[in-house]
């Protein structure tokens, strides 16, 4: 599984060194197929595509983003799941490819597509299917997904699986989702006389919020945002979101913020900023600064996915108690995104099915796979952290009460924001070079006491024309 955290990585443009680990399923038997492109299994299949695999075939598998060794525990249980497969599947050999620091980059992906050299079964955001439709480069699955192959589909949120379709073809299986949400110090606003069950739920009552905060002094900002990076475009794009805002048009063809809701994101921000001395000194922030700052008792509240608590708690020794969560202010969208796996392009329907059985055993049954909270805990890995859950129905309550029962974390502190949904909207087209662009708005914002909002939404607004003009 991979979180929100990473896709935030891959807009910072980290390069990562690609390089090949390759584990061989235990107890295969026999000869494996490992072919590329096209040709059939070596043993059993069937022709229909609907049918799940043939316990019988044989065929080798390359899967992306296995754990690199550095991730000993969520290593070991790759390696466990892949000897449980093999008891039903004992002559599919699956060879996991592992890639150092950051799975999925952006130089490395689009190369990878260009030279059609990505594994069968390679990992992507959902934003990354118009450019592997353009490439060519995964399989239309909608006839091998079914109830057969993934019993438990009816139960995946169908928003999910929509991000993951073009024209009514299925191209992907998630692995992961998230919704951003407003995360908080529980600390911060005890001190500041503040309720942390019931983080704000409007704008208004953020500034206000954030003011109280902010006057306990010592450097402490009652609220955070970013300014660059791409990392300020994306975070106004969640406000905007929030109070019913679009950054395009339905049609995708025309900026859309230039407008009241826009103004509304700007001024609020620059009041904060500037009138309340409520958001800090210290600016031009991208992803890494805020939950630094936050971490350490310095920073009330910011907008954030849910993953980045664990973040914090692994990776800045902060404590899960410290933190809580509530929906995004506002409460008309919230920016979704998440992560999903596609089949490469032109290898055969044997190694396709093969690849179904895979990620519905590792990724989309519950108690199984990623999912399998029991484990997790023992392994010492987080749980109790709200996303990624794109059940419903009954596969969500028994995931919800296996989440809580094993958790390693309070999740009362995020019932605020499991109990009070918002409707995810995913990420505008060309979202990296249109959230380069809102970085100049928020930069502006937040640097410029004299800044004048309606010049920077106007030349925004002119330049992501621009960017869309060349889809």
């Amino acid at each position: 599984m991979r979180s929100a955290r990473f896709r935030r990585t891959r807009r910072a443009g980290a390069v990562a060194l690609v390089s090949a680990l390759t584990l061989t399923a235990l107890a295969a038997c026999g000869t494996s197929s490992s072919g590329d492109d096209g040709g059939g299994s070596e043993g059993g299949g069937s022709s229909d595509p609907a049918a799940p695999l043939d316990p019988k075939a044989e065929v080798t598998l390359t899967i992306d983003c296995m754990p690199p060794a550095a991730k000993a525990a969520e290593l070991r249980q790759w390696k466990e799941d892949v000897a449980e497969f093999n008891k039903t599947y004992p002559n599919v050999t699956i060879e996991g490819r592992s890639t150092p620091g950051q799975c999925l980059e952006p130089p490395r992906f689009t190369a990878m597509l260009k030279a059609r050299s990505q594994p069968d079964v390679f990992y992507t955001y959902f934003t990354d299917l118009p450019q592997v439709l353009a490439e060519d480069g995964a399989e239309d699955v909608t006839a091998y997904v079914n109830d057969r192959t993934v019993p438990l589909l009816k139960d995946i949120d169908p928003d999910v699986l929509g991000a993951l379709k073009h024209d009514g073809k299925l191209y992907g299986l998630p692995t992961s989702n998230y919704t951003m949400g407003l995360l908080i110090n529980r600390t911060l606003f005890e001190r500041a006389g503040l309720n942390p069950d019931a983080p704000p739920r409007t704008w208004a009552d953020v500034r206000s919020a954030a003011r109280r905060i902010a006057g306990l002094g010592d450097g402490i900002a009652g609220f955070g945002e970013y300014s660059a990076g791409n990392t300020g475009g994306w975070h106004f794009t969640a406000q905007l979101y929030s109070i019913g805002g679009d950054v395009v048009d339905a049609e995708g063809r025309k900026a859309a913020f230039n407008d009241d809701r826009g103004r509304q994101v700007a001024r609020t921000l620059h009041a904060m900023r500037w009138q309340d001395d409520s958001m800090g000194r210290t600016q031009l922030l991208k992803w890494g600064d805020l939950q630094k700052q936050i971490a350490t008792d310095k920073l009330g509240m910011y907008l954030a996915a849910p993953d980045d608590i664990a973040y914090m708690v692994q990776q800045l020794g902060a404590k899960y108690e410290n933190f809580g969560m509530g929906p995004i202010p506002g409460e008309r969208n919230t920016l979704a995104g998440g992560n999903s796996y596609m089949i490469k392009k032109g290898i055969s329907p044997d190694k396709i099915k093969a690849a179904v059985a895979w990620l519905n055993f590792k990724n989309l049954t519950v108690g199984k796979g990623q999912f399998d909270w029991a484990r997790t805990k023992a392994d010492q890995l987080p749980v109790g952290i709200p996303q990624p859950n794109f059940w419903l129905n009954g596969s969500k309550e028994k995931d919800d009460a296996a989440r809580t029962e094993h958790a390693t974390m309070p999740v009362e502190n995020f019932r605020a924001f499991m109990d009070n949904p918002v409707p995810g909207k995913a990420e505008p087209p060309r979202a990296q070079e249109i959230y380069k662009v809102l970085d100049n708005v928020m930069s502006g914002i937040l640097t410029n006491k004299d800044a004048d909002v309606d010049k920077l939404l106007s030349t925004a607004e002119s330049q992501v024309n621009q960017v869309l003009a060349h889809r």
